[in-house]
């Protein structure tokens, strides 16, 4: 095989075409949109930079858990700032402050100063985290690993799990407390899931200065220095079938690029779409992807800042109200709400979950004219949002200098995720074998990648690009690149 496409050059799409294009590889990366990055993207509203959907990532260092690949896609000397380690997460339920403090025994020693009678408890679950990473990688170093995820933590309930290890609600609220980055959802949430992702940003905390962009760019540009070509305004329109397998794909404007092997970093019912024509799609496996689920969306207030009016914090903060249960299914009620701020001062966030329910009575209406009714939630959502954190940051009000929104509508639009989902399909511990995708389709040189597969996040799409390359290039081979084993 000498002639890759990939469909989107999201953060999973651009590192598949990386590691493909470092080893000989002929690769094509389109684009549907005029920017690469997917959720990576930024944008600028006057003078002010505002992220997409990243903000910040865990296990940097070295020895962590996305360090081994980020020096693998040449990422590591990128503008990386360390959050404060003795709080990179406050969590705040109703007037109480909680710290999340950086490595795993400090972590469990800050908050059992205010949970002394759960110290013992508290010490398990680092323990239990710090474990978690520690494997991390077994899928990349284990030929064996494929098809264990129904003996794995993806078969355990992490709802069942903190009830199982803490006696008191307000710690398990508290522990869950920085999780808007998944969705809590008792009823499906792997421990898997919520264990790696935490434990990530337990070992180190970061974020990026000059934004998200920085990471889609900086791959861009080596795939392109390695002989690769990553081209915009390239919406493809299908993938076409020869014998059995895919010739290429066709796009919007009637080209057709042909192809050895194909990789979407589209969502998977997408990919079948893309693939409707195709004979060798089998409709049992057509008809699994389609029934799969989606996550929660999420909407974004980005605020443009008065200079000088808001201390920066070196942390991220989650505001919860006292009686909010954090494990129930959103409502519509805004009851968590994330701030983040922006390393260069002028800027700050502040994200909700939002269900796609509702918004979707406006999903047909093209962006900017859905109505005043629109607008009207939307700025009842951006008061709800303002109204949670008040007391938290005071001063807030008063510096505001420019408010700009996102909805689940909006990230349907730009990254084209179905029905705005922020974190993919829904895992799901009673099924994994069935929520947890593999790479490969039932057309043979046709592969998927990106945050729908196994887990969501940078240190997840990451895992997965690699998952979905070694079914090309071979894992043995990425095994001595990456980890020099």
């Amino acid at each position: 095989m000498n002639n890759a496409v990939v469909i989107g050059a999201g953060l999973g799409g651009l590192q598949c075409a990386y590691i493909l294009a470092k080893n000989g590889l002929s690769v094509t990366v389109l684009e549907q949109d005029s920017h690469i990055g997917g959720c990576l993207q930024t944008f600028r509203r006057g003078n002010t930079l505002f992220d997409t959907g990243f903000h910040y990532v865990g296990g940097l260092r070295e020895g962590e858990s996305l360090y081994p690949l980020f020096r693998y896609f040449n990422l590591l000397d990128l503008p990386w700032q360390a959050l404060d380690e003795d709080c990179f997460d406050e969590v705040v339920i109703g007037d109480k402050r909680f710290a999340f403090a950086n490595g795993h025994e400090r972590f469990a020693a800050t908050l059992a100063e205010a949970f002394p009678e759960e110290h013992l408890s508290l010490k398990r679950y680092a323990d239990f985290l710090k474990s978690v990473g520690e494997h991390v990688y077994d899928v990349f170093l284990s030929r064996n690993s494929t098809g264990s995820f129904a003996t794995s933590l993806f078969a355990q309930s992490a709802y069942d799990y903190l009830i199982d290890t803490f006696h008191n609600p307000l710690l398990r609220q508290v522990i869950s407390g920085t999780s808007l980055k998944m969705e809590l959802s008792r009823d499906t949430l792997p421990l898997y899931v919520f264990a790696q992702i935490n434990n990530s940003f337990i070992q180190s905390a970061w974020r990026l200065k000059g934004g998200g962009s920085l990471i889609a760019e900086r791959l861009a540009s080596d795939i392109r220095s390695m002989g690769g070509e990553v081209r915009t305004d390239c919406p493809v329109v299908a993938i076409e079938e020869k014998s059995g397998c895919a010739a290429g794909v066709r796009l919007k404007d009637g080209d057709f690029v042909s192809a050895d092997v194909v990789i979407a970093d589209v969502h998977p019912q997408e990919a079948m779409r893309l693939m409707a024509n195709c004979a060798s799609l089998r409709k049992v496996y057509r008809q699994r992807i389609q029934s799969l689920e989606d996550t929660i969306g999420m909407f974004t207030v980005n605020i443009r800042l008065k200079p000088g009016m808001v201390p920066y914090e070196n942390r991220n903060i989650f505001v919860h109200k006292h009686d909010a249960d954090l494990w129930l299914p959103n409502d519509g009620r805004r009851g968590s709400v994330m701030v983040s701020f922006y390393p260069n001062f002028d800027a700050i966030d502040l994200l909700t979950p939002m269900c796609w329910s509702e918004v979707a009575r406006w999903a047909d209406k093209p962006a900017g004219r859905r109505g005043e009714d629109y607008v009207a939630f939307k700025n009842e959502t951006v008061e709800q949002c303002l109204q949670l954190v008040e007391n938290r940051l005071p001063y807030l009000r008063d510096a505001i200098d420019g408010v700009y929104t996102s909805s689940p509508l909006t990230y349907r639009r730009y990254t084209r995720t179905h029905e705005g989902s922020v974190y993919g399909i829904r895992k799901d511990w009673h099924s994994p074998m069935t929520t947890v995708l593999t790479p490969k389709t039932t057309i043979p040189n046709v592969m998927l990648t990106g945050q729908n597969l196994n887990l969501h996040g940078l240190l997840g799409v990451s895992m997965t690009s690699v998952i979905t390359a070694a079914e090309i290039i071979g894992l043995d081979t990425l095994r001595r690149q990456i980890f020099n084993c």
